[in-house]
């Protein structure tokens, strides 16, 4: 075995992730045009709110869908204590998060809640300390490693690959657009052998040109995505068949 495919095995090892495909030497070719006009920063999150702790990520999802039908953006979030907390809300005020948040209490959509204030958020926290931001946002989407595929949409169609882009980004701080299409529009193009921690990379997987999956890149020609509904939030490698063919290319956003 090559030392990449070594690498890659011990890398998934770690991290307990059967099922994942081993890398093959050959890198992919990108096929994003280059934007025709300077990418704005993505801005950042205002104040949100967590509330609940599930044991089980099915009554996360629920409570998170909930949230959404009442048109606030939530997302659940693993933790180091194996529990799930939901995270939902971008208001501009303290006050304003807080008082709906009571009115959420109140009507009996959830139960305790606290405000995350900018300061708390890693895009606020770090400044520009943008490797320290990269690596955040690599830890946080490492987080959801063996996750299963659920989301609390209203589609019902899980926790798919833009979703959990998304819900990477917004616990950072920063607003990302819902779909994968969107949020290969909102970055900065970024050549493979540039690709750094944190950059998202995106697949034609239908065909064409437009971007239909999407994963966070965790390095060493590897991303995190969520692959489809029946499988778990996963490592892949960028040079695997099936990903290679159908590689369009990668954003940064930092």
């Amino acid at each position: 075995m090559g030392k990449g495919g070594y690498t890659f095995t011990v890398l998934a090892l770690a991290l307990g992730l059967a099922g994942c495909r081993a890398p093959s030497p050959r890198p992919p070719a990108s096929h994003l045009p280059r934007a025709s006009s300077p990418v704005a920063p993505l801005q950042r999150f205002g104040y949100t709110i967590q509330a609940g702790a599930f044991a089980h990520v099915e009554n996360a999802a629920r409570l998170a869908s909930r949230l959404q039908g009442q048109g606030l953006e939530a997302t659940y979030m693993p933790t180091p204590s194996g529990l799930y907390r939901v995270r939902f809300g971008d208001f501009k005020t303290r006050e304003a998060a807080r008082q709906r948040a009571e009115a959420l209490k109140a009507s009996g959509i959830i139960d305790a809640f606290w405000v995350v204030s900018l300061e708390e958020q890693p895009a606020a926290r770090l400044g520009r300390e943008i490797p320290a931001l990269r690596r955040s946002l690599l830890e946080t989407a490492r987080s959801f490693l063996g996750v299963p595929y659920l989301w609390g949409g209203s589609s019902e169609q899980g926790f798919d690959c833009s979703g959990l882009a998304k819900a990477v980004y917004q616990l950072n701080g920063l607003r990302l657009p819902r779909s994968s299409q969107d949020q290969c529009d909102a970055g900065r193009p970024v050549a493979f052998r540039e690709l750094q921690v944190g950059d998202l990379v995106f697949f034609a997987m239908n065909g064409g040109s437009r971007a239909s999956h999407v994963g966070v890149y965790a390095g060493d020609g590897t991303f995190i995505h969520a692959p489809k509904r029946g499988r778990k939030v996963c490592v892949e490698s960028l040079s695997a068949s099936g990903f290679r063919e159908r590689f369009l290319g990668g954003r940064s956003y930092v």
